[in-house]
């Protein structure tokens, strides 16, 4: 079986005056269709860096991106949005939602914005799967920190990406919320083959994961299998 992604060599360095800062410093990884790989390590370790660099939102410095065959680092700008746009859903800590929208146009929003319009059997799997039925007529102000991570969820599964990224996602949440939020996130993997990579600093949110890749100072330093 080919990786969904796969990095080579990836350094990213970062220039403070006249000194360059590796933040990533010779980085191979391997993901595999419908894995659910955990990335740990320490605040400042690169783990961050790493996750903007293999979904297209900062360019690395030296070596390769390959995602879905596509080699990011030989890419534009403007291929890389259209690359994200169609083959990557990002969730954040923030949960990023337009407080304007309410839940049902906050998700069919994200529909529309990776071009492949509206599709109502989606719409309502999707929103069924995240326990989101009642919620649809409300807005995020309207909503616990754990339900609009599940939206923000529900808009980065919507079209059907190829990898669901995720940083820190419970970062924001209580324990009851991160535990429900990281139980979904097992279901997308296992109920819908939603390739994810999570990054996170909690030992206990890891095990959710298949594996776990542990980094320190920009290296990927060993990785171990996750039992949840």
């Amino acid at each position: 079986m080919e990786p969904i992604l796969k990095t080579e060599n990836l350094w990213k360095m970062y220039r403070m005056g006249r000194i360059e800062v590796p933040a990533l410093r010779g980085v191979s990884i391997s993901i595999l269709p419908g894995e659910f790989v955990s990335i740990m390590g320490p605040s400042g370790c690169g783990k961050s860096t790493l996750l903007h660099v293999i979904g297209g939102l900062a360019q690395a410095t030296r070596g390769r991106v390959l995602l879905d065959g596509n080699d990011l680092t030989e890419m534009s700008d403007a291929a890389r949005t259209l690359l994200r746009r169609h083959k990557v859903g990002f969730v954040f800590q923030r949960f990023n939602l337009l407080p304007t929208l309410d839940t049902y146009h906050n998700i069919t929003l994200a529909q529309h914005i990776h071009g492949n319009g509206f599709d109502p059997h989606r719409f309502e799997a999707v929103a069924s799967l995240l326990g989101l039925t009642e919620r649809l007529r409300h807005k995020p102000s309207e909503l616990s920190g754990g339900e609009q991570q599940r939206v923000a969820l529900a808009r980065a599964i919507i079209s059907e990406p190829k990898i669901v990224l995720a940083d820190e996602p419970t970062g924001n949440l209580d324990s009851k919320s991160s535990e429900s939020v990281l139980a979904l996130l097992r279901q997308l993997n296992k109920d819908l083959g939603q390739t994810i990579v999570m990054i996170t600093h909690n030992p206990e949110a890891a095990t959710y994961g298949d594996r776990v890749l542990h980094m320190r100072d920009g290296m990927v330093v060993n990785g171990s299998a996750a039992h949840s």
